[in-house]
């Protein structure tokens, strides 16, 4: 097990089992060093955890922070498979791109996407941090409320 994958259960969080895609694509792409990962929603064992759209309340914020750290969660186990198992690979996030699930006029999308930010944070410390978006979209697979996607770069 990577350290990575220890800082992860010090933080009582674990990665999900492996799942079928929604669509026919590919979870990541490698080009060199740069893993190009597929977008994620916040789903667990084949259900959407936390479906949309987010409401626009604190409550609602933070359950959208929670699907954020879910797909975090993907995002990392289909990371794990590009770094041949060891994330300790990873050398820096470079990109997130973060989209909510809402109505016209949400303006928490930010805050909602942080939820998967804390995880690359937390998990790889200064080289997690990330150029990133967040936007606000009226759908997603599964009427999912957040999926995310990443550009990581990997050591050697």
């Amino acid at each position: 097990m990577s350290k990575a994958e220890d800082r992860l259960t010090a933080l009582g969080l674990s990665l999900p089992r492996d799942w079928t895609p929604r669509g026919q694509f590919l979870p990541y792409r490698r080009d060199g060093a740069v893993v190009y990962l597929s977008g994620q929603i916040c789903e667990w064992d084949g259900a959407v955890t936390h479906p949309g759209p987010v409401e626009d309340t604190p409550e609602g914020v933070a359950k959208g922070q929670k699907a954020a750290q879910i797909c975090a969660l993907n995002l990392l186990y289909r990371l794990r498979e590009a770094c041949d198992g060891d994330l300790d690979r990873v050398d820096c996030v470079l990109r997130l791109g973060g989209f909510v699930n809402c109505r016209p006029g949400f303006g928490a999308t930010p805050q909602v996407i942080n939820g998967a930010t804390e995880v690359f944070v937390a998990l790889f410390g200064e080289s997690g941090w990330h150029a990133r978006t967040a936007v606000g979209v009226c759908g997603l697979p599964g009427n999912a409320a957040v999926e995310v996607d990443a550009f990581v770069r990997l050591r050697g």
